[in-house]
């Protein structure tokens, strides 16, 4: 044995030696050496040796790396207009009642605060009241019927990290490509659906829909009200027909295209990736290690995101209980997939969500029945169904006791809820306005909220 290996040996022992040393009587841990070799193993393991490389997020402004729709592609002046409309309380024009028009935006249910979630249960946008402060989020307009208020049958979704995502939402009904190819069928013209018609991928399609099923238009005396936005759309759209440029369509390509460029890629485990070790702590590189290896996490949750294109059931509760407005469940929406397709073997089963900044918006599955991320591991844990109306049938293969122990569960939870974190999303909002407007939500209760008072 040469002396060079045998120092590397005998440095390595000592190592390991003096980190148990301290208590003779526990169990000896690893070094933060021996975790980074076993979290660099269980990686190239689940990867299938792709290695860290399967699991970056690129800078925001490298459009070449981001996953874009074959019909749009992202250009730097659609982000900058696609950024603007997405916080634009101005073009909330066809609220339910008078004092809602011009108060709420897309990011009155997703903003930079809440993970681009909504920081509630259930999203508010026409008809909420206040930006929420101390962990509260936007509140029903007392001035408004319960009934008239703009709120989804389901969970709000991040809007995070949807560029690798072909098809959007909870059943994946938007999007016209992928998995969604053979469902013309379902893009019925009396439904959202049908703007699947102008062959986007989901990012688009959704953000074309929304904004005139959340009560937002492009008026025509935009241009007159606010004309710095007829500027943005010509850059944007060149070679759009001037009098076809602004409208609901291409606004919602702007912010299909900026939404392709809000990515978590400062969390400290995309810090970690890159080659910065230091950036986990060792409890996290633990967790990481079990969510790549015993905890079978990254069987559905994989990729740069996170994320899947698979829907499973997993017996979650559906959106009920307090904080809950409207037909929570209506159409079909608790039947999952199986209420786009049709298809009875798609009946409960929800897509796959990305993983990062889950803390900012502490409600958890399709239903937010879980408000905090212990509870979630340790279900996914017990792999108890809480839905008992989900046939056992359906019930996906992977979701199955997972034996974590509590040291385990704290770990892993340490990974997701500090690991996967990117603290800097307000890097993604605008300084202002055209409309001068506070941004989410420009209501009198969260101009005071924000510190924006007009």
């Amino acid at each position: 044995m040469n002396i060079a290996k045998l120092s590397y040996l005998l440095i390595g022992a000592s190592v390991v030696f003096y980190s148990c040393k301290k208590d003779e009587s526990a169990k000896c841990e690893d070094t933060t050496i021996d975790l980074d070799i076993k979290l660099q193993a269980a990686i190239d393991s689940a990867t299938e040796g792709e290695g860290r490389a399967a699991l970056l997020l690129p800078d925001s402004y490298d459009f070449s790396n981001i996953p874009q729709d074959p019909l749009n592609t992202i250009t730097t002046a659609k982000v900058e207009l696609g950024k603007l409309l997405f916080h634009e309380t101005a073009i909330g024009i066809n609220a339910k009642y008078e004092n809602g028009i011009g108060t709420f935006s897309c990011a009155s249910c997703h903003h930079a605060a809440a993970g681009f979630q909504a920081n509630r249960k259930q999203g508010i946008g026409d008809g909420g009241l206040g930006f929420g402060i101390a962990g509260e989020g936007r509140e029903p307009n007392p001035e408004y019927s319960l009934d008239s208020l703009d709120v989804q049958p389901i969970r709000t979704p991040t809007a995070m990290n949807g560029a690798y995502q072909k098809i959007m939402l909870w059943n994946g009904q938007f999007g016209a490509t992928g998995m969604n190819e053979g469902t013309e069928d379902q893009w019925s013209e009396l439904t959202p659906i049908v703007n699947n018609q102008f062959g986007h991928e989901g990012l688009e399609t959704q953000a074309i829909a929304s904004l005139s099923v959340h009560r937002m238009d492009i008026f025509p005396e935009i241009s007159d009200q606010l004309p710095e936005y007829e500027l943005l759309f010509d850059a944007a759209f060149p070679d759009v027909p001037a009098d076809l440029r602004m409208s609901v369509r291409f606004a919602g390509l702007a912010i299909g295209a900026y939404e392709r460029t809000i990515l978590s890629n400062k969390a400290p485990w995309q810090d970690y990736l890159r080659g910065n070790e230091s950036a986990l702590t060792n409890g996290e590189k633990r967790g990481a290690e079990l969510f790549f290896k015993k905890a079978n996490c990254y069987q559905c949750h994989n990729g740069p995101s996170l994320a899947n294109m698979q829907f499973d059931a997993i017996g979650m509760a559906n959106l009920d209980g307090p904080g809950v407005y409207g037909t929570a469940g209506a159409e079909g929406t608790n039947r999952g997939r199986g209420g786009f397709t049709g298809n009875p073997e798609d009946d409960y089963k929800f897509k796959i969500p990305q993983l990062y900044n889950l803390k900012d918006s502490p409600f958890y599955g399709h239903g937010g029945s879980f408000t905090d991320l212990r509870s979630l591991v340790e279900y996914k844990n017990s792999a108890v169904p809480e839905n008992d109306m989900v046939p056992f049938g359906q019930l996906s293969e992977h979701f199955v006791p997972l034996d974590l122990s509590d040291e385990e569960v704290t770990d892993l939870v340490s990974f997701l809820e500090n690991g996967l974190y990117d603290g800097d999303l307000f890097r993604y909002v605008p300084i202002e306005l055209p409309s001068g407007n506070c941004i989410p939500n420009n209501d009198p209760v969260s101009q005071v909220d924000q510190g924006c008072v007009n």
